[in-house]
């Protein structure tokens, strides 16, 4: 199948790579314009959405960049003003925005909760906020917001902030699908397991918890029934479905995507 989301508009927010290689969201928004969507590409490293915008753009796909605080109201919404500026409509949201820091409930901060609660929790908030409206004007839309399986399962490093606000935005995606399903617009939650991504090597203390970045993925591999660590790639295969109309009577949905590593601990 091609173009299965041509003629659409998709923002896609944390599109640019935290380091070096293939991220979640710069992956997802490669993956969107290739199948045919105009792209809104936002970071708060320009360098980075750049870097993401330049390659839709080498490949012939239409992508802008904007730069935001998604931890911001009024970024959020000069966000979305862009976009309406830009296309003329908002078809698609993927929320990609997330940090993780190693410290169970003892050793992490008051500081450190609240820092990544805004980034990993309240941008989802924002974003949806500001753009909701704009899609139940339309008659609809597609949310996607990127989780993680430390939203249902222990992971086997502590740390307590990345696994409350994943599951808190896994619950939220459940009931803001459930309120705003009559309206045609579809919530759903993308749960990425052991991955292989630039975001986990710059987790803070998470390479220094398995002896190293080369321990850290023989590790995690090893507790992967399928044998290896996932990439970009399979996160962003799994959003192009949601964000596409294949998917049109899905909404709420926790779409895990981790080798089977939760089936051991169910």
């Amino acid at each position: 199948m091609v173009d299965r989301l041509r003629g659409k508009v998709a923002i896609v927010v944390g599109a640019g790579s935290i380091g070096p290689g293939w991220g979640n969201g710069k992956a997802i928004a490669v993956t969107f314009a290739r199948e045919g969507a105009k792209v809104l590409c936002v970071d708060i490293d320009p360098a980075a959405a750049e870097e993401t915008v330049g390659i839709i753009r080498g490949e012939g796909g239409e992508a802008r960049l904007f730069q935001a605080d998604v931890t911001k109201s009024a970024n959020v919404a000069a966000m979305t003003e862009e976009c309406m500026k830009a296309y003329g409509r908002i078809d698609v949201l993927d929320n990609n925005v997330g940090i993780a820091a190693v410290g169970g409930v003892v050793e992490v901060s008051e500081e450190e909760w609240d820092r990544v609660m805004a980034i990993n929790l309240k941008s989802c908030f924002f974003a949806m906020k500001h753009v909701i409206p704009v899609m139940e004007k339309q008659g609809g839309g597609s949310i996607v917001n990127i989780s993680s399986i430390a939203g249902i399962r222990y992971t086997g490093v502590p740390h307590a902030t990345y696994y409350a606000s994943k599951a808190a935005m896994n619950h939220l995606t459940r009931t803001t699908a459930v309120q705003y399903a009559p309206k045609r617009i579809r919530v759903n939650a993308i749960l990425p397991g052991l991955m292989e991504t630039p975001m986990v090597l710059k987790s803070a203390g998470l390479a220094a918890a398995y002896g190293g970045e080369e321990e850290l993925w023989k590790a995690r591999a090893r507790q992967v029934p399928m044998g290896f660590g996932g990439n970009a790639w399979d996160v962003a295969y799994g959003a192009l479905y949601l964000a596409s109309d294949e998917s049109r009577y899905v909404t709420g949905i926790q779409l895990v995507v981790d080798g089977g590593v939760t089936l051991k601990y169910a």
